[in-house]
């Protein structure tokens, strides 16, 4: 069936009303028909947002005075702008329009103490109601576990999304014209009254009337000329109480294009800001911003307007902010909660592809960049505008699945290997945990590897101890390797020094094939054997897991950080141990994260998987090797223990072991099909009650239905 037209869309909107009242019933029956493990898990949810709504309060509360809520400080404090007689935005540190200042100037009265705990609180409160009426908007039919977890599941992504932390550290005022427009788009019934929201919040960030177009492009011409009129009418009030500040802001800063930061900062996520940073300035760079940012909104409006259509308002809402990030002459990082909201779009045919772009938004959404790719420098226009490219992906060319879309319900599912009982009858295999025949997402593989990896940086980082603990634990170590009678260290490193080609030998190899010998199995393994993959990859994961804990539990200091014992740091220099933190990498890694050592652990683990994997017998002997040098450059370079090795092969063993437990033996029943192969499967057959067009916008009907 063809999409309403614009002229008959309030009528189609209107007579599809007994649709949607039905899908609002089927929530309501799911919200009451749901089991105890549904019904558990929803009460963590609350519980972990309950967890994250305190810690919030207590990261802001914790600051001294004058490092917390610092925008509002600038502008109601005893020397903040609003207590001046003079203009706004002398100095540059008001960044609002004239009306948000009239709106914020009652505020100055208020006891400083107060109004910041206050600020805060109510500032939790909006994002709790934020993700309240996100819930309720979800495109239908929703899932009863759907409808009973995605209010707590919003409310946290929002509470741990950079948008909401910087508003609140900062004191921001961001969060609100968001909620606004959501309350006229999902909760308010009368159309004049949903017009008034949008135009309230326009009159705090004037790109926001793209809203008023989207209302007028859907059919609520009501709306849209009630949102236009109250921007004006804010507007006009403020110029007439401060026609200073409104010439300024609107005439001499362009609608506040120049105010606050730079605009080529970082933080300025918007075209404007990218284009900046790459180096365009004057005549040329505003034409290309004019011209960029009228493609952007003419085809953000056209994408919003066929998902609204579609049924999908959160969807078109989220679109439609998503352009007006990157339109804006100025997108600061709290005004960017638009980018999050995107994530309730679907993409992919198949079910293994569902989850990439909520993936992704989220990331972005919740990570900084520098967690998200690697410090190269030809990834560096990437990085620092990841918010940006992410908001322009959702806006213009993520190919969002319609609602009459075969696969929306029915995604073309996963092809998972047989069940294999494992030998340990005690040690049932997890259900969830099912072996997977073709290879993952490589987009969301590689974000899932960077991430995991920044985290263990940041974990390993953070695992210090203090010198005096971390050399007790050498001594022990020392002393137990001296009873063994496998104390080599001091020989092998004595020895290899004296011999310049063997020493460099060592160097390299300690500096080099630590990372990319795992690194290239991963990628030949993806390619030839996706299934292996998957495997390995679990194996080298819980291994590194288990590390983390060690680092964690036994800080301990390697040999060339043991004074009096004479060992030779070949790589990094001579240590001056008269000075409390030496050590040329002190201050970016933790110099007593030794054991177990990663270096020995990851290289085993590289052989027993070539041996395993490898087809031909010389590739297996040639595996064997890694581990056999990297022990003996740990070694000969000073940086482990031999005892570290020994730590390091028993990590490896349980990460395969826990990926047994968990999966399976390697070995699988239908392993002979041919496991790099995807599997060709027909679109799914749509039940005959689904092959109707969907309730396009009766989503916002449903809306103004209370």
């Amino acid at each position: 069936m063809a999409p309403t037209s614009k002229g008959d869309a309030r009528n189609g909107w209107e007579g599809r009303r007994s649709v949607v009242n039905a899908d609002h019933s089927v929530r309501g029956d799911a919200a009451a028909d749901t089991g105890a493990g549904a019904g558990l898990t929803r009460a963590l949810l609350w519980l972990v947002v309950a967890v994250l709504a305190v810690r919030q309060v207590a990261v802001v509360l914790r600051q001294p005075p004058g490092e917390r809520l610092l925008d509002l400080e600038t502008w109601i404090g005893e020397n903040g702008v609003l207590h001046m007689t003079g203009s706004l935005y002398d100095g540059g540190r008001f960044t609002g329009t004239p009306f948000a200042g009239l709106v914020l100037k009652p505020l100055t009265a208020t006891a400083q103490q107060t109004l910041g705990v206050a600020w805060t609180f109510g500032s939790l409160l909006l994002v709790v109601a934020l993700g309240l009426v996100a819930a309720k908007a979800l495109p239908g039919p929703v899932s009863r576990r759907t409808a009973l977890l995605a209010a707590p599941v919003a409310i946290s992504l929002f509470m741990l999304s950079l948008p909401v932390r910087n508003a609140l550290y900062l004191g921001q005022t961001s969060i609100l014209p968001v909620l606004l427009v959501l309350l006229a788009w999902f909760v308010v019934r009368d159309h004049r009254a949903a017009g008034v929201l949008v135009g309230i919040a326009a009159a705090f960030q004037p790109v926001l009337l793209l809203f008023a177009a989207l209302l007028w492009l859907t059919g609520r011409r009501q709306a849209s000329v009630s949102a236009g009129a109250t921007f004006a009418l804010a507007t006009a009030v403020a110029w007439a109480a401060a026609s200073k500040d409104s010439w300024t802001y609107w005439v001499h800063h362009l609608a506040g294009a120049g105010l606050g930061e730079r605009p080529d900062s970082l933080a300025n996520q918007s075209l404007h800001g990218a284009l900046l940073r790459l180096g365009l300035e004057g005549p040329l760079e505003i034409a290309l911003f004019l011209v960029l940012a009228v493609a952007v909104v003419v085809l953000g409006l056209r994408r919003a307007v066929r998902y609204a259509e579609d049924g999908q308002l959160l969807l078109a809402v989220a679109v439609t902010g998503c352009a007006v990030v990157a339109v804006s002459p100025t997108a600061w990082q709290h005004q960017l909660l638009w980018v999050l909201l995107a994530v309730v779009g679907k993409v992919g045919k198949r079910a293994s592809d569902r989850l990439v772009w909520p993936s992704v938004v989220v990331l972005a959404a919740t990570l900084p960049g520098t967690m998200l790719l690697p410090n190269i420098e030809a990834l560096f226009p990437v990085r620092d505008n990841i918010l940006l490219l992410t908001a322009l992906g959702a806006a213009c060319l993520a190919p969002f699945l319609p609602r009459t879309s075969p696969y929306w319900q029915h995604p073309v599912p996963t092809d998972y290997a047989k069940p294999v009982a494992a030998r340990w009858r005690r040690v049932p295999l997890l259900p969830f945990w099912r072996r997977v025949f073709t290879r993952p997402n490589l987009l969301l593989e590689l974000l899932l590897i960077r991430v995991v990896y920044d985290a263990y940086a940041q974990v390993r980082l953070a695992a210090r101890a203090g010198r005096p603990l971390a050399e007790e634990h050498g001594r022990q170590i020392h002393a137990i390797e001296q009873w063994l009678h496998i104390d080599i260290e001091h020989w092998v490193n004595h020895a290899v020094v004296k011999i310049d080609w063997l020493r460099e030998f060592f160097d390299y190899y300690y500096s080099t094939f630590h990372f990319i010998v795992p690194l290239t199995i991963l990628g030949v393994l993806y390619v030839r054997r996706p299934a292996d993959y998957r495997w390995v990859r679990s194996s080298i994961g819980f291994a590194t897991l288990l590390a983390l804990v060690g680092f964690w539990l036994y800080p301990l200091a390697p040999p060339r950080l043991m004074p009096g014992l004479g060992f030779i740091d070949t790589v990094h220099g001579v240590q001056d141990f008269a000075k409390p933190d030496y050590g040329t990498l002190t201050t970016v890694t933790n110099q007593y994260a030794a054991m177990p050592s990663l270096h020995f652990g990851w290289s085993l683990w590289c052989g027993v998987v070539i041996v395993m994997l490898a087809p031909k017998l010389w590739m297996k002997a040639l595996g064997l090797l890694h581990p056999l040098f990297t022990i003996a450059a740990i070694v000969a370079t000073a940086n482990h223990w031999v005892l570290d090795a020994v730590g390091g092969a028993l990590v490896v063993g349980l990460g395969f072991g826990l990926t047994y437990v968990l999966s399976g033996p390697r070995k699988l029943v239908d392993e002979e099909r041919g496991a790099a192969a995807e599997p060709v499967e027909p679109p799914p057959a749509e039940p005959a009650a689904e092959q109707a067009e969907p309730v396009p916008a009766g989503k916002q009907e449903a809306a103004h239905s209370g």
